[in-house]
């Protein structure tokens, strides 16, 4: 059975922007209820760690680079079929492939500044989650 759960987080690009609160009432308009978020800045090591499942592949030092290059928003959503249903909202990681109204079509540059991150899976949302968010942190 599907998760109730996701992580994402909203990119340095997106961030900059000023797209934040856009994003933010789209992902709230789309039935997702917000159970933790914060705004923070990784260091490239944070960000290293974070998609060290990434180390092997030549993108990965760019993407570390890029994702401590300004701050983000990191947060747990939850819905039924979270994961799933947020993929579906966030579009295809290149923005021109992404269907229109997601949130990769309407705020995303490039593939590299997509905008958002959403986790691919029920196991790599709660490892993401737990991650950026103490049992502290988040709606019970």
């Amino acid at each position: 059975m599907a998760g109730k759960r996701t992580f994402t987080m909203i990119k340095p690009d997106a961030f900059g922007a000023g797209n934040s609160g856009a994003i933010l009432k789209m992902i709230e308009e789309a039935g997702f209820k917000i159970v933790a978020l914060k705004a923070t800045q990784l260091t490239a090591e944070l960000a290293g760690k974070f998609y060290e499942v990434h180390k092997e592949r030549p993108f990965y030092a760019d993407l570390c680079k890029y994702m401590s290059s300004g701050p983000i928003i990191a947060a747990i959503l939850e819905k039924d079929n979270a994961v799933e249903d947020f993929r579906k909202l966030i579009g295809a990681t290149d923005p021109s492939k992404a269907e229109d109204g997601t949130i990769r079509k309407i705020f995303a540059k490039s593939i590299e500044a997509n905008a958002v991150h959403g986790s691919d899976s029920d196991e790599n949302a709660a490892i993401e989650g737990n991650f950026y968010f103490s049992q502290f942190e988040r709606v019970l």
